[in-house]
């Protein structure tokens, strides 16, 4: 197999020299005008270096986006914090400054705190630092020069000759050192950090850097009161000035105010907007280059790392797309606690992005995913061809066969149901969810109905940053998060806005939606289904003019109506993902109306059953003519099952009544029927209770609209 180290790839990556470190001006990045193009490469993120140019334009930068992630430079993994400083400090700031609302004003990088204090009390200034770490000049903590002998003016001279002994020249010094002007401290609350930096960055004589993280979160843009210190803010960025020691080729940066919050949507919009001198930087998640490095560097902590490719690392790039250094870091982590070596990219990222223990696709029997169109079969009675298609389907997915790897990332299964209404296509549904996933409640629901305008997208990835609910995510999104091994069915798609439809093209394709808060729901392990009832209003008429239907005919109707409805609304595209699994439900044939009014009759001698303990006996021999009688009408027909439960509304309240009447003693039985004039009545029923307590009619199958 083709291996190959980390060092090798990074290398590689890099394009690096023979002794594996890039050149020396891309250690910086590079200048516009000295001859080095300005890129991104292994030492520097591509971010930093476009806040370098944004620098040198004269701009003052607020950067958002992954400020809390980690990124790759100068040869190692590093902050997001110690990126900035070490960037700003090769621009030639001799003092960084660092400000968030829990540790106030800090200093990330050695001697420059010192600095800052001689700056701000106006003491002369060091300058930078040399290389080794020794400063320029040297001072005491007043700024005095220290004396040739070391010893302070008025110290004694220890001697035995002192008119004062040495405990009395100690209280002296303690008086002096108490009674003597102190030094001010470092400013700590914001409004005084802003009004020290105003300064500072206002005066050419020091260059000087402050960066404040988390502004937003100081300085709430709801709460008027915040106003103003958006404004002392403000004013200290734009009234920064180039430092006379400004160095290398022009132009040159100003002292540098900036801004980090993870939302600039949190920011008012008038604070960034106002001034073309303030510029926003968005930090996105790591690039494919960036993400190559990360793994290069990770490759050993990989489980199974001495047996990758080239290629496994490759796919592995294109897989972590949108992931963060710590997701990768955490990938490496899920190698190991899931078993999933780094030859198995596919596998490895499935078992990331779920974070479940239990796979149930795994957890399935083969006999019964075989049998998967007799079960679904029982609970679904007059649609075998749906049945079939939806098992076959079924099948697939367990197996787990494509069309190339690419498939994995894509949903399990994809259905669009059309026909009649209340043949059923809600009701295989939950079938389906049952018999894959173990219990009802892996099936959700989202009725269309209720997305009809262009702003209700928002509700299934959630509001966009800013905007009120941002914070929750989506409905959508968070179902999938939560339980990512569900059965999702959107009934009545053809009700939804234009706009909606364009979220489902990019789960269809892409197998994943990412909410407004910025996580992402993946659908690989999910079904999902469409139903709609575009076409059925024309079913009645179609009836009207021929005495039945056949499949064929309600096949080719339905087809039709949904390529002209998806054509209509300017999304034909979708359609086209969506035309293999494109399923036609038969209309409600006369031979299955006694088995779903079966099922229903049933379900109501169980009910009264258990809250009266009265046993109810339907009478097969006058309920099954008149019901499949009352059927017959077309326009009956339309309905569906729906219209059976309809219909058997007569005998629930036919059976109410006769409870509330007569208060039949438990375990006494009654017997329910239709009378000639098609009236339900209920009468005492003497015949002795069989062993097992049960209704004497019994039906071939059962099923529900």
């Amino acid at each position: 197999m083709d291996t190959v180290s980390a060092a090798d790839w990074t290398k590689r990556a890099n394009g690096a020299e023979a002794g594996g470190r890039p050149p020396a001006a891309d250690l910086r990045g590079g200048h516009p005008g000295d001859g080095e193009p300005v890129t991104a490469d292994g030492m520097m993120p591509l971010w930093a270096v476009s806040l370098d140019w944004e620098l040198r334009r004269g701009r003052q930068v607020i950067m958002n986006g992954q400020i809390r992630d980690r990124w790759w430079f100068a040869d190692r993994p590093a902050s997001f914090r110690t990126v900035v400083a070490r960037q700003l400090e090769r621009r030639g700031a001799q003092t960084v400054g660092w400000w968030d609302p829990v540790g106030g004003l800090t200093f990330p990088l050695p001697g420059h705190a010192e600095h800052f204090d001689r700056l701000r009390e106006g003491r002369p200034s060091e300058g930078p630092r040399t290389a080794d770490g020794v400063a320029g000049t040297a001072s005491d903590a007043a700024g005095r020069p220290p004396t040739g002998d070391g010893n302070p003016e008025g110290a004694p001279d220890g001697g035995t000759g002192s008119a004062r002994t040495r405990r009395g020249g100690e209280r002296d010094r303690g008086r002096e050192r108490l009674l003597a002007p102190r030094q001010p401290g470092r400013p700590r609350a914001f409004e005084d950090v802003v009004a020290t930096v105003h300064r500072l960055v206002a005066s050419p004589d020091a260059a000087t850097a402050f960066v404040f993280e988390d502004v937003d979160h100081h300085l709430p843009a709801d709460q008027a009161e915040s106003r103003l210190g958006y404004l002392r803010l403000r004013a200290a960025m734009t009234e920064a000035v180039t430092p006379h020691t400004a160095a290398g080729p022009a132009p040159h940066a100003r002292n540098a105010v900036l801004c980090a919050v993870g939302d600039i949507g949190r920011l008012p919009g008038w604070f960034h907007m106002e001034d073309p001198r303030i510029a926003a930087l968005h930090i996105a998640p790591p690039d494919p280059s960036e993400r190559r490095l990360w793994l290069s560097w990770l490759q050993r902590r990989f489980n199974g790392a001495q047996d990758a490719s080239r290629a496994d690392l490759e796919a592995l790039v294109g897989a972590t797309d949108g992931m963060t250094g710590w997701d990768i870091d955490s990938l490496a982590r899920t190698s190991w606690l899931r078993n999933a070596p780094l030859r198995k990219p596919d596998r490895l990222m499935e078992l990331h992005r779920l974070n479940v223990s239990v796979d149930p696709w795994t957890q399935l029997d083969r006999e019964t995913v075989a049998g998967a169109a007799t079960a679904l079969g029982t609970r679904v009675v007059g649609q075998s061809t749906a049945v079939n298609a939806v098992a076959s389907a079924l099948q697939s997915a367990f197996v787990g066969v494509d069309f190339g790897s690419s498939g994995t990332a894509r949903p399990r299964g994809a259905f669009f149901f059309v026909g009649p209404t209340g043949v059923g296509k809600t009701e295989l549904a939950k079938a389906v969810a049952e018999l894959m996933f173990g219990d009802q409640s892996a099936y959700a629901r989202f009725d269309m109905s209720e997305y009809q305008q262009e702003h209700a997208a928002e509700r299934l990835a959630g509001a966009p940053p800013g905007f009120i609910g941002h914070e929750q995510g989506g409905e959508l999104t968070r179902r999938v998060q939560e339980r990512p091994f569900s059965v999702l069915l959107f009934d009545e798609i053809e009700k939804a806005h234009p706009k909606v439809l364009d979220k489902f093209l990019q789960i269809l394709e892409d197998g994943r939606l990412t909410d407004g808060r910025g996580q992402t729901a993946h659908f690989s392990q999910c079904l999902i289904i469409f139903t709609s009832n575009t076409g059925a209003e024309q079913v009645q008429s179609l009836l009207e003019e021929r005495d039945e239907l056949s499949y064929g005919q309600l096949e080719a109707h339905f087809t039709r109506a949904v390529e002209d409805k998806f054509r209509q609304i300017g999304r034909p595209e979708i359609y086209g993902r969506l035309k293999p699994g494109v399923v036609v439900f038969d209309m409600l044939r006369r031979r299955h109306v006694v088995s779903i009014a079966d099922r229903l009759l049933r379900q109501l001698a169980e009910s009264v059953r258990e809250r009266h303990r009265v046993e109810l006996v339907p009478d097969a021999d006058t309920l099954h003519p008149w019901i499949t009688e009352r059927m017959s009408d077309p326009e009956h027909q339309a309905y569906g099952g729906r219209q059976i439960r309809n219909e058997l509304e007569l005998v629930r309240s036919a059976v109410v009544s006769h409870l509330l009447a007569h208060r039949p003693d438990p375990g006494s039985r009654i017997r329910v029927g239709v009378a000639a004039d098609g009236t339900a009545r209920v009468t005492p029923d003497g015949a002795p209770r069989d062993g097992g307590g049960t209704a004497p009619f019994a039906a071939e199958g059962s099923g529900r609209a």
